[in-house]
């Protein structure tokens, strides 16, 4: 469910009678064992024992803290929302423990390493393991060290699953979808068996009010009763097992982790199967050594600079059109980090995606890093005003990147635990760039640009334009110009009016309102009007220019240009936030420009997804507390935008301006 980043809303500290509810609700409903002394008669008790006090310590420590969340789940992503519960144990950081969904509530793994046997425990082999952590179903031939299976694992029950090969560990948190205790056998059985809510490695276990990454789970736990099938057969089982998944959001959601007894024979793959299986055969990737330690220095610049070869080879071998092979220059430092370094860095273990920071290399920051990369006649760099550098050229012809050999990647169709926690690295190593805010100072030209419909032909042809292309308005007025003096349709009594012809009352005008009616009925119209009108028949697109960018440099988007959107609204009674969205168009990161709004509104800011928005493509939203409009605009305006790019809707009066 959690594997898209929730909008949790801020946090509030839960009150002592609601925590004790709670934790009553949680004892009640999974049926958690009090000590046998709590019913003991005061008489009888050597010391007052404060067992269920214990007991709800353990489950919701003294000082949790509660706050509302959305996301969207499912292949219509439907729009989930509930309640989160975030703790601090003894010697441990502040972590999520419990989420609430419709009046049901679910441990997190956090809470289930502290809390043996709280849930029924399920095994499936660790390769399939990982699939799950990429939001796959557990098929009902996944399930080993059974039969029999728990008792209590029946269908809509709460269970943890944990990998067959390190059974006391749980990683994943689900439903059964099936009545597992009652199976008989699980091999050759279809159908999904359990449908996972949280695991290690997605968003609820990344988060942390520091920004820390999520915490590694534990070698071995005690307390979790582990029974089963022995493992004699589980050899000859896991040869025979193939793996299918369809990811969450896409296609047919939920068809999971599909287990079958029969391999796909070399006929029936076809000649795809055929070439894939000839690619295993050669090993086209380097063999990586997998070392679970941290790395020295010079082993980390070294991933950087093969990770940053490796974005370079996938365009050049993606994209077969030299001489940028679909690379847009100049390339910023934040895209050459993002989408060139952080998706190829070879993290495969805690230890490595921990190392594997910007600011763990010789370099510290990506500036450095470029400015390496360009003294080794790799790639053309140029530093920009506000100290920031970008890449105007690649040299694709270069010896290093000729020779260079793919490696195998951490699976991104379905990230592991590793993965994940690779990519809170790679989140880390980006923010560490102390590139800063590189939005403050910079320029920005918004050009709003239209697209001519293939009526308006003979009109840009009287000056060798083309349809195909947008142009901006003054470029569209030249034009119409042209034609107008090609076609000697300026009317003898007004140079001000022009005269209609065939084509442009057939292209221009269709009759429809009463001023195509009254210019068709009169034959001419004011020059201004038929330019404003040939306007209204293009098709709007727009453009946002940074610095010395010029618009062969930048691809045009349809629709109408953005604005920066600031929302005013109560909540609680009387209190106001103000909701700023809508920045990432105009080059701003959002969580640097929440920082220093938290500093100059002297209050809390939290950054989530803006509800509605894609989940390819998401917008983040930024909540300040108080009505902080203008501290909101000043802070833009530093980032070059323009106060007629913002559109402010005030929800405390009931209006908008």
């Amino acid at each position: 469910m959690f594997k898209k980043k929730p909008n949790i809303k801020p946090f509030s500290p839960l009150r002592s009678s609601e925590r004790r509810r709670v934790a009553d609700q949680i004892i009640a409903d999974f049926k958690l064992e009090i000590p046998a002394s709590q019913d003991k008669p005061e008489s009888e008790q050597s010391t007052p024992a404060p067992t269920v006090s214990t007991l709800r310590n353990a489950l919701l420590p003294d000082n949790t803290m509660s706050a509302r969340f959305t996301t969207t789940a499912g292949p219509n992503l439907k729009q989930v929302s509930g309640t989160v519960y975030a703790g601090t144990h003894d010697g441990e950081d502040n972590r999520i423990l419990w989420i609430k969904v419709e009046d049901r509530m679910y441990p997190t793994v956090y809470t289930l390493w502290r809390n043996p046997n709280i849930v029924p425990l399920l095994h499936t082999p660790s390769f399939v393991l990982e699939k799950l952590q990429g939001g796959a179903d557990l098929m009902t031939p996944g399930l080993t060290r059974g039969p029999p299976f728990p008792t209590n694992a029946t269908k809509g029950a709460v269970v943890a699953i944990a990998s067959h090969e390190n059974p006391t560990v749980p990683l994943a948190v689900g439903v059964c979808e099936i009545d597992v205790s009652s199976l008989q056998k699980a091999r050759g059985e279809k159908g999904k068996a359990v449908h996972p809510v949280q695991w290690e490695g997605d968003e609820i276990w990344a988060w942390n009010p520091d920004g820390k990454a999520g915490r590694a789970a534990p070698n071995s736990l005690d307390g979790w009763a582990v029974t089963g099938a022995d493992d004699s057969d589980l050899e000859e089982e896991l040869g025979e097992l193939s793996i299918s998944d369809e990811e969450e959001g896409a296609g047919t959601h939920g068809q999971g982790v599909s287990l079958g007894g029969e391999q796909e024979s070399a006929e029936e793959r076809g000649p795809a199967g055929e070439e894939e299986s000839a690619m295993q055969d050669e090993k086209p990737f380097d063999e990586v050594e997998v070392e679970d330690k941290e790395l020295t220095t010079r082993e980390i610049d070294d991933a950087f600079r093969k990770a940053f070869l490796y974005g370079l080879y996938h365009h050049k071998t993606t994209n077969k059109e030299p001489p940028h092979h679909g690379l847009v220059f100049p390339l910023t430092q934040s895209f050459v980090i993002a989408n060139l370094v952080l998706p190829y860095l070879p993290a495969y273990t805690p230890a490595q995606a921990s190392s594997l920071q910007i600011k763990k290399t010789s370099w510290k920051n990506v500036k450095k890093f470029i400015k390496t990369l360009d003294k080794e006649l790799l790639v053309k760099s140029k530093d920009r005003s506000g100290g920031e550098i970008v890449i105007m050229d690649v040299d694709f012809d270069d010896q290093a990147l000729l020779n260079f050999v793919p490696y195998r990647l951490p699976k991104k169709e379905a990230p592991s635990a590793g993965a994940d926690r690779a990519g809170a690295a790679a989140r880390t190593a980006a923010s560490s760039d102390p590139g800063r805010d590189d939005s403050i100072g910079q320029k920005l030209t918004k050009v709003n640009l239209y697209k001519p419909k293939d009526k308006f032909a003979p009109l840009f042809e009287a000056s060798g334009s083309s349809v195909k292309a947008a142009y901006v308005a003054s470029e569209i007025r030249i034009i119409v110009t042209a034609y107008i003096e090609s076609e000697n349709l300026i009317a003898s009594t007004n140079k001000r009016l022009v005269n209609l012809n065939p084509i442009l009352a057939n292209a221009v005008f269709d009759g429809q309102s009463p001023m195509d009616r009254e210019v068709l009925a009169k034959g001419a119209v004011p020059r201004d009007a038929l330019v404003e009108r040939v306007l209204q028949g293009c098709a709007n697109y727009w453009a946002i220019l940074r610095g010395n960018e010029s618009m062969d440099q930048v691809k045009p988007k349809s629709g109408a240009a953005p604005k920066v959107q600031i929302v005013l609204e109560t909540r609680s009674g009387n209190k106001t936030v103000t909701k700023v969205s809508g920045v990432e168009a105009f080059y701003i990161k959002p969580n640097p420009l929440a920082d220093e709004l938290r500093t100059a509104c002297a209050g809390s800011t939290s950054v989530g997804q803006l509800v509605g928005s894609s989940p390819k493509h998401p917008v983040m939203e930024i909540m300040v507390q108080g009505p902080q409009k203008d501290a909101v605009i000043k802070a833009l305006e530093k980032r070059g935008i323009s106060r007629q790019w913002v559109e402010i809707v005030d929800k405390t009066k009931g209006k908008k301006r």
